[in-house]
């Protein structure tokens, strides 16, 4: 639908990462798509209350999402191979819209959960054919750009979200919901312009493929040539979703904060990762490389949750917090470009595989972080950050060279 003059990241493959028209409608998609998970936070404790439910609740919530990713990623990733990009983000975007709809209508704590279940059948759908779209548009010197892309607007709805639903939430605690129901509804409008990047012929390539299933898929990923960073996008995210889960909890316990200064800290301390992803992001890969850049990411990381126990006052949160969202935002893309790099003509098998091992992350973290803040609320945070430490034995003995001197990523 768009021309290829005004859609780079939807003409030919190995045009350079900018924002052209379809590089916006995906952005659009994965922000809106975001923005619903990240009302979520502020008004959390309040939402809980009407259920007499806290820390516990609030780890299924997230983990119900992660296992309905989890189950539906490889799915979707492999019929983008098989019926193209553009169907499966659409089909994404419906399943959003009925989530963010169930979830304004919810009166009883399983319907919640079944609400975030749909919405992350929803994200298993859409987000492998986002990053196979991105994957099928770039080469391997202009990825981490695009990916990068994607990553900022992912947590631009992380950011926002929050600051839109402590706001939207004075009109009524559910009125966010509904909110983000339509905007999903116009996000889905908008990607039908989306011109298909998969040739017909892989396409029917990729028909040919036996489907194999989720088991099988996981079992098979064991000898790919990326099943390290498989791994680490796993043990990331567990130590990742620590923090995510149960924020906004902790905050209010441990500060005293309601919904709306919850809102301003993740806000104001969210925008400097946005900041790193579109400005620094590439400009870090190609000058140190990917491992070494996944490295220093994740000890900064790390004690970014440590320092995050120490209470003093909103001023050293909001820098605890932008340290952590500044260098949390270098490590998904960064990951995601080294396997998209080594998946060669099956990128929506790969992206995936990649959701896959990220949703089951956030199956198992948001378990473990609600129990544990339940029993004493530093905990979770501690446990996070030990497992990034643990992280780095996934990054191998070696670093990377910078990404301009090669062409493909080998380490």
């Amino acid at each position: 639908m768009f021309s290829s003059r005004l859609s780079p990241l939807g003409a030919d493959p190995g045009t350079p990462a900018k924002i052209g028209l379809p590089m916006f409608v995906l952005m659009l998609n994965l922000f809106i798509a975001l923005l619903g998970q990240g009302m979520v936070i502020p008004i959390l404790p309040d939402y809980l209350k009407q259920f007499d439910a806290a820390g516990t609740a609030a780890g299924y919530l997230v983990a119900a999402f992660g296992a309905a990713q989890f189950l539906f990623s490889p799915i979707g990733g492999q019929l983008s191979d098989r019926l193209g990009r553009k169907k499966l983000i659409v089909a994404g975007l419906l399943f959003t819209v009925v989530s963010d709809y169930l979830f304004a209508i919810g009166h009883t704590l399983p319907l919640l959960y079944a609400a975030r279940f749909i919405g992350g059948i929803g994200l298993g759908l859409m987000v492998p054919s986002v990053m196979a779209y991105v994957a099928d548009s770039t080469t391997p010197a202009t990825r981490a750009k695009g990916m990068g892309y994607l990553g900022a607007a992912m947590n631009l709805g992380m950011v926002l979200g929050p600051g839109l639903g402590g706001l939207i939430a004075e009109f009524g605690i559910r009125v966010p919901y509904y909110c983000a129901a339509a905007l999903s509804l116009l996000a889905a409008g908008l990607s039908l312009l989306l011109r298909e990047t998969l040739t017909p012929e892989k396409r029917a390539a990729a028909g040919t493929r036996r489907r194999e299933p989720i088991l099988r898929q996981i079992s098979d990923s064991f000898r790919t040539p990326y099943f390290r960073y498989l791994l680490l996008v796993f043990v990331m995210t567990l130590g990742l979703i620590n923090y995510e889960t149960v924020y906004a909890l902790f905050v209010e316990q441990k500060y005293g904060f309601d919904a709306r200064s919850i809102s301003i800290v993740i806000t104001l301390g969210a925008v400097i990762g946005i900041v790193c992803q579109i400005w620094l992001l590439d400009r870090a890969v190609r000058r140190y490389g990917e491992i070494r850049l996944i490295r220093f990411s994740l000890v900064l990381a790390s004690a970014a949750l440590l320092l995050m126990l120490v209470k003093f006052n909103l001023a050293y949160l909001l820098i605890v917090s932008a340290v952590f969202f500044a260098f949390n935002s270098f490590l998904r893309p960064t990951v995601g470009t080294l396997i998209a790099n080594a998946a060669e003509d099956r990128q929506g098998y790969a992206a995936g595989l990649n959701t896959t091992y990220s949703s089951l992350g956030s199956i198992v973290g948001p378990l473990l972080a609600g129990w544990l803040f339940d029993v004493q609320l530093n905990l979770p945070y501690i446990l996070g950050a030990l497992i990034l430490l643990a992280a780095l034995f996934l990054t191998g003995n070696r670093a990377n060279k910078p990404a301009t001197k090669r062409k493909r990523v080998h380490d």
